[in-house]
């Protein structure tokens, strides 16, 4: 910095010369994610870990929620179709389905299960409740 004392006035006046390249900082993948980890520890505060590595808290907060997506993407990737749990929902029976074994019918909840004979009794009893519970949400 210089003082300059060439104001018509007499007063002094200061001037800054700012030197050096004036260009924006690049921040690797790797940095990036060293700052998100920093913040992620328990009673850790975005401002001081901003304030630590010289960067504003909204730019800290931006890595944040973009690495959350990223997370979000990945898990939606490997997650597989086969994964899910889900029992088939049947709305008609097929004509070659129909003999003479013991049907049992049970309507519960607005939903209708059948069961035609030789099913495991624990596993009915899971069916009835898997479907009394999704009845009891709103």
């Amino acid at each position: 910095m210089f003082d300059v004392n060439d104001d018509a006035k007499g007063g002094f006046r200061r001037i800054e010369i700012l030197t050096g390249p004036g260009r924006r900082r690049r921040w690797s993948a790797e940095e990036k994610a060293r700052v998100v980890e920093e913040t992620l520890v328990p009673g850790a505060r975005v401002s001081e870990v901003a304030r630590r590595w010289q960067v504003c808290p909204q730019q800290v907060f931006a890595w944040r929620h973009a690495a959350r997506r990223d997370v979000a993407a990945m898990a939606r990737e490997t997650a597989s179709p086969a994964a899910a749990d889900f029992v088939p929902i049947v709305t008609e029976a097929a004509p070659s389905e129909a003999s003479t074994a013991a049907v049992i019918e049970v309507k519960l909840s607005g939903a209708v299960v059948r069961v035609a004979g030789g099913m495991d009794g624990a596993l009915l009893t899971a069916v009835l409740r898997a479907v009394r519970a999704s009845a009891s949400r709103p």
